[in-house]
């Protein structure tokens, strides 16, 4: 539904979860409040976690939150649906069902039309229909900025109960959907985004983490938060604090929405980043290529219903992956290890780096191994397994041999333009010493059969110089 040149992101300062208070900012308004003693409250305000839990009485736990933020999007629908999934994240990470839910809208009402303001709420309840959580009621008020959020309520049986704060020492670490939403926003409203880099942003943004909750509480993972204003160092340092533990995060290895990488080198980066970066100053470290660069800031984008972040024993790993594939999340990337240290720091490595060890110092990767690349298996965990293992067929060198097995599958990546894919056997490829120079080669055969659109995708992923 159009409402004439309004666009909802030019009404705000900042864009969807960089409107937070920031980190450092909020502790000195949190300080020194008196903290709940109630015996039933399981996690409060002091832990600091994604949800608050509270125990009743049958073995049965209440999971609580609220989320509140601008618009990330122009188009109301779209926000509504945003929001909602955003408000209902928090109680998926904390391994709850939501039941129910309250709105919380603000906006302009003598400068935003009433239709608008009514699509913003068409959407979230539409999101949260397909959620199968009803909004019982609401609070409006007229305020200069719009926003928009929900506050959940769910349930989860109590030792059913995921929190952050529990890693273990060699865990893998996934994450469950790609990152960059906050630069895409930004570069949307000063116009710098090409429209499907939103739309893919959009798409993300409105999936819910239904799906990875279901599929980590089957699997047990350790620990799990939701990586949203913080950014993803900020959530993974709330992770690590007080369990004398570390973290090792391959930037290679993190899963980028379109035109994110693009962007970053370009400069085009929103003011969250530098107050993520500022609140975890000292907490980490990076090396590589990039790591003078907007490659690196990058990391510190504040996400707005970002995926799951998740903790896991290295021998569920791939059936942990397997899993989330199964339940349609957007990705199932790992993208590092909790390791010990005592210190509680992050170390980025291969920062901007497209330069890969060769595959005689590496374990042996392809899509069906550790990394799946294929994003869109829809299939039960059964035929995810089954599918794996033809993968693993098809991808073993026979009357072809591995190296040339792995040009074709970086060519037909291209040519699918596939980006998951793409990432994986361009770095698979790397990694058995294969030359960037042949790699190339089969970029350029790919972009013979695909056209040139599918070269002016491959150089935005960054991952060769062609």
């Amino acid at each position: 539904m159009a409402f004439g040149p309004i666009a909802l992101t030019a009404l705000v300062r900042y864009a969807g979860c960089s409107s937070k208070v920031p980190r450092q900012a909020l502790a000195q308004v949190l300080a020194g409040l008196p903290e709940v003693s109630d015996p039933q409250v399981l996690v409060g305000s002091a832990a600091g976690d994604d949800a608050g839990v509270y125990e009743l009485e049958d073995g049965r736990c209440l999971v609580q939150t609220v989320d509140v933020f601008t618009p990330v999007v122009d188009d109301p629908q779209e926000f509504g649906q945003i929001a909602a999934a955003n408000s209902l994240s928090d109680v998926y990470a904390m391994g709850g069902r939501p039941l129910t839910a309250l709105s919380i809208l603000a906006y302009p009402a003598d400068s935003l039309p009433a239709e608008a303001a009514r699509e913003l709420l068409v959407g979230g309840l539409a999101k949260m229909a397909e959620a199968g959580v009803p909004v019982i009621g609401g609070h409006t008020i007229n305020g200069p900025e719009i926003m928009l959020g929900f506050a959940v309520t769910g349930l989860v049986a109590r030792d059913r109960v995921v929190t952050k704060s529990a890693p273990r020492e060699g865990d893998a670490l996934i994450l469950t959907k790609p990152l960059g939403t906050g630069i895409i926003a930004f570069a949307g409203q000063i116009g710098r985004a090409q429209p499907e880099w939103l739309q893919a942003a959009s798409e993300s943004m409105r999936t819910l983490n239904a799906g990875a909750a279901r599929a980590m509480l089957e699997m047990g993972v350790h620990a799990c938060t939701d990586v949203t204003g913080f950014g993803l160092i900020g959530h993974l340092a709330n992770m690590l604090e007080g369990t004398g533990l570390d973290a090792e995060i391959d930037w290679r290895a993190l899963p980028w929405l379109p035109g994110v990488l693009d962007l970053a080198g370009q400069g085009v980066l929103p003011g969250g980043i530098e107050r993520n970066r500022e609140a975890v100053e000292g907490r980490w470290e990076a090396e590589g290529a990039g790591a003078g660069s907007g490659m690196l800031e990058a990391i510190f984008d504040a996400q707005t219903s970002g995926g799951l972040l998740l903790a896991v024993a290295p021998d569920r790993l791939e059936a942990l992956q397997a899993a989330l594939l199964a339940e349609g999340c957007p990705c199932a990337a790992r993208i590092g290890r909790i390791s010990a240290g005592g210190s509680g720091r992050i170390r980025i490595h291969h920062v901007g780096e497209v330069t890969m060890k060769k595959q005689s110092e590496a374990k042996s990767e392809c899509c069906a191994a550790a990394e799946p690349c294929c994003e869109h298996a829809q299939a039960s965990a059964g035929a995810g397994e089954a599918f794996a293992a033809f993968l693993a067929a098809a991808n073993a060198p026979g009357a072809i041999a591995a190296e040339s097995k792995k040009l074709v599958a970086v060519a037909l990546s291209v040519a699918t333009r596939c980006e998951p894919c793409a990432r994986l056997h361009v770095k698979g490829a790397l990694e058995m010493g294969i030359s960037e120079a042949a790699v190339n080669e089969a970029v350029w055969l790919a972009v013979v059969f695909a056209g040139s659109p599918a070269l002016v995708w491959y150089r935005r992923l960054g991952l060769t110089q062609i």
